[in-house]
């Protein structure tokens, strides 16, 4: 079993950079590609963002390319989400998404290949 909580959510304006964590426990030597998800009033998750174990391969959704980065630290079992230029359109409930299996280069975009979520957290982007 793997623990996440995400943290770094809050209220900010347009135009604003904010970075999210989630700090993963438990079973972290099972983890292979961490992801972020999110999902806003009304709307169905969607993918952002996603990270493979090796580091070596990163995979953004195009509504957030060139704006979003991702990073984790395997040492310390973090990823983070570094948004900048955040439009009120990225107002969402963000989740952290963790797989336990898969090749060190893997950074799948769908939600169906994670298998552990974290509780959220909330950004919210005033225009």
């Amino acid at each position: 079993q793997v623990q996440l909580v995400e943290s770094g959510g809050g209220l900010v304006q347009a135009g604003d950079s904010l970075t999210l964590s989630c700090a993963a426990s438990g079973r972290t030597d099972s983890i292979y590609p961490m992801g972020w998800f999110r999902q806003a009033p009304g709307k169905e998750r969607e993918f952002v963002a996603a990270i493979s174990r090796s580091l070596r391969s990163t995979n953004f959704a195009d509504s957030v390319k060139d704006r979003f980065t991702i990073s984790r630290d395997n040492a310390k079992n973090l990823v983070f989400l570094q948004m900048n230029s955040l439009k009120p359109e990225d107002t969402a409930v963000y989740y952290c998404a963790v797989r336990s299996s898969g090749g060190n280069n893997y950074a799948p975009s769908r939600s169906s290949e994670y298998g552990y979520w974290g509780q959220g957290t909330q950004v919210t982007v005033s225009s």
